[in-house]
C-alpha cells in the first residue's frame, strides 16, 4: 500500500501555520500552540526558485533540487499557473500533492493514485506563505512549498484540482429528536450548545439527525468538511471548531470510530447529534481534556464530502 501524505500534512501544515485547529482524530493529537511565523529570507526565496518539477500535470511529479536543501522559514512559489476556476479565501481546495525530504529527496508521502487532499483556504488551516500563494491561483496550478521540519527541511508540491465555496453551517429541514437526548440550542451564527440529561450514558452509539440536509450521503473514505462541538456526558465542553474560528476538513478515516460509523450515510448539509461510547471514542486512557472511559456528545454540521 502506498503511503499517503494527506494525514501527514493535515497535522504538519497546521503546526507550521502556528494555529490551534484540529479535530477528534484517532490519536487525539494535541492542537498546535500559536507562534509567530518566521519570515523567509532572500536566500530562502532563491533556494525554492531553484527547485523544479518534472512530469506531466495530473501525474505524480519528480522534484529536482540540489541536496541537501534547507530553508530557514516557510516559503512558497507558483511553479506553473492554472487556467481553471480561481481559488478564493474560505474556499475548499482539492489538491494532489507529494512531499519529500530536503535532506535526501526521500518521499514523505503522496496522494497521487489515492484520494486527493482537501484544505480550507484560510489562515486557520494553511501557513501564511502557502495561503498567500494559493489565494488567487487557478485550478491546474502547481505550487511549491518548503519549510523547516523536525528533521531538516521538507518540500511539498501541490497541484490544484478543484475549488469550491462551502457553507459555514448546516442547511436543511429541522428534525425533532426523541425525548431523553441532550437538548441542542443554536446561536444566531449556528454554534450549538447543549443541555445534558441527568441520566446514565448510553452504551451504544447514538446517531440523531437534527437538521436533514439535501446533499449526497457521506461515504466511507471520503474527505469531509465540518463544524463541530464536543462535550463530556455531563455537559463539560472540550473541543469546538466554532471556538477556533474555522470549519475543519479531514479524511473521515482519520477520525474516531464513532464519527466514522455515525456520519456515513448522512446527507451533506445535515446537522447530526452523536453520542459516542468510550469504545468508539478514546477508550479507557485519558486523552488531553477527555478522561478515560468518557462517553462523548458531539454536534456536527456536515458542510461537504467528497
Amino acid at each position: 500500500m502506498r503511503r499517503t501524505a494527506a494525514s501527514i500534512l493535515a497535522l504538519s501544515l497546521l503546526l507550521l501555520a502556528g494555529c490551534a485547529s484540529g479535530g477528534p482524530d484517532d490519536d487525539a493529537s494535541p492542537s498546535a500552540t500559536p507562534t509567530a511565523a518566521a519570515t523567509a529570507s532572500a536566500a530562502d526565496i532563491a533556494a525554492l526558485a531553484a527547485v523544479t518539477l518534472t512530469g506531466e500535470p495530473g501525474t505524480e511529479p519528480t522534484l529536482d533540487f540540489e541536496k541537501p536543501f534547507t530553508v530557514s522559514a516557510p516559503v512558497a512559489r507558483m511553479f506553473e499557473p492554472g487556467t481553471g476556476d480561481t481559488v478564493e479565501e474560505g474556499h475548499l481546495a482539492t489538491v494532489n500533492l507529494v512531499a519529500v525530504s530536503g535532506t535526501d529527496g526521500a518521499s514523505a508521502g503522496t496522494t497521487y493514485g489515492t484520494t486527493p487532499a482537501q484544505y480550507l483556504v484560510n489562515a486557520a488551516t494553511l501557513p501564511e506563505a502557502l495561503l498567500d500563494t494559493m489565494v488567487g491561483a487557478q485550478v491546474g496550478a502547481r505550487i511549491l512549498y518548503a519549510a523547516p521540519a523536525t528533521e531538516g527541511t521538507q518540500i511539498w508540491a501541490f497541484e490544484l484540482t478543484g475549488t469550491a465555496a462551502v457553507p459555514t453551517r448546516a442547511e436543511g429541514t429541522a428534525v425533532t429528536p426523541p425525548e431523553g437526548l441532550p437538548t441542542v440550542s443554536l446561536a444566531e451564527n449556528g454554534q450549538p450548545s447543549i443541555e445534558p440529561v441527568d441520566d446514565s450514558a448510553p452504551t451504544e452509539l447514538v446517531t440523531q439527525p437534527l437538521i436533514q440536509g439535501s446533499g449526497a450521503a457521506v461515504e466511507a473514505g471520503q474527505n469531509i468538511t465540518i463544524q463541530y462541538s464536543g462535550w463530556l456526558w455531563d455537559g463539560t465542553p472540550f473541543d469546538s471548531s466554532w471556538e477556533k474560528g474555522s470549519p475543519f476538513s479531514t479524511p473521515l478515516s482519520n477520525l474516531i470510530q464513532g464519527w466514522q460509523q455515525g456520519l456515513v450515510g448522512q446527507p451533506v448539509g445535515s446537522q447530526v447529534l452523536l453520542i459516542v461510547p468510550p469504545d468508539l471514542g478514546y477508550g479507557d486512557e485519558d486523552s488531553n481534556q477527555i478522561p478515560g472511559g468518557s462517553t462523548l456528545i458531539f454536534v456536527i454540521d456536515i458542510l461537504s464530502a467528497g
